[in-house]
């Protein structure tokens, strides 16, 4: 079983794809879509529908998991990744994916059982369980590997304690 998991947003959005073999999850693949300023608000949207299409061919994942929205204190913030939430989510149902939202305390519950870990041990939690050299950069991307494995772990597929073993 193949997850994408996505971090939201309009300027930059994380996704990385995990796959589930055994009783071991594997990354397969991860980065972020990037779009410019000088760019408008639907353009941008357009880019990061037409990016995911095509990581969405590339990889053929079974489902997806994507933040939920929650609090933010910057009003113009939520409204932009609130419009590229949208039309990732379009994107995933156009392609047959099903989706599954997680908050970030559930993100981080699943991973490091504390729901109000600091984005550094969430970062170091990614990196020793799927193996990597190093942290993904930018954050976007950790993020999108975060929640791919949150989704991994809450479909009880897989446990992430034993996933590095």
């Amino acid at each position: 079983m193949k997850i994408l998991g996505i971090d939201p947003g309009t300027a930059t959005t994380g996704w990385a794809i995990v796959e589930i073999k055994g009783d071991k999850l594997l990354p397969l693949a991860y980065g972020h879509i990037s779009t410019e300023k000088i760019h408008s608000d639907d353009e941008r949207i357009l880019e990061v529908s037409n990016d995911l299409a095509e990581i969405l061919q590339k990889h053929k994942p079974t489902e997806a998991a994507i933040e939920s929205l929650f609090f933010f204190k910057n009003k113009k913030t939520i409204i932009q990744v609130a419009q590229s939430r949208g039309a990732i989510l379009l994107t995933l149902r156009q392609n047959s994916v099903r989706v599954f939202g997680y908050t970030p305390l559930q993100v981080k519950q699943a991973l490091t059982g504390y729901g109000r870990a600091e984005k550094k041990q969430m970062q170091q939690m990614i990196k020793s369980v799927l193996h990597l050299s190093a942290i993904p950069k930018p954050d976007d991307v950790a993020d999108a590997l975060a929640i791919a494995m949150c989704h991994a772990n809450s479909r009880a597929i897989i446990s992430l304690k034993n996933s590095h073993e």
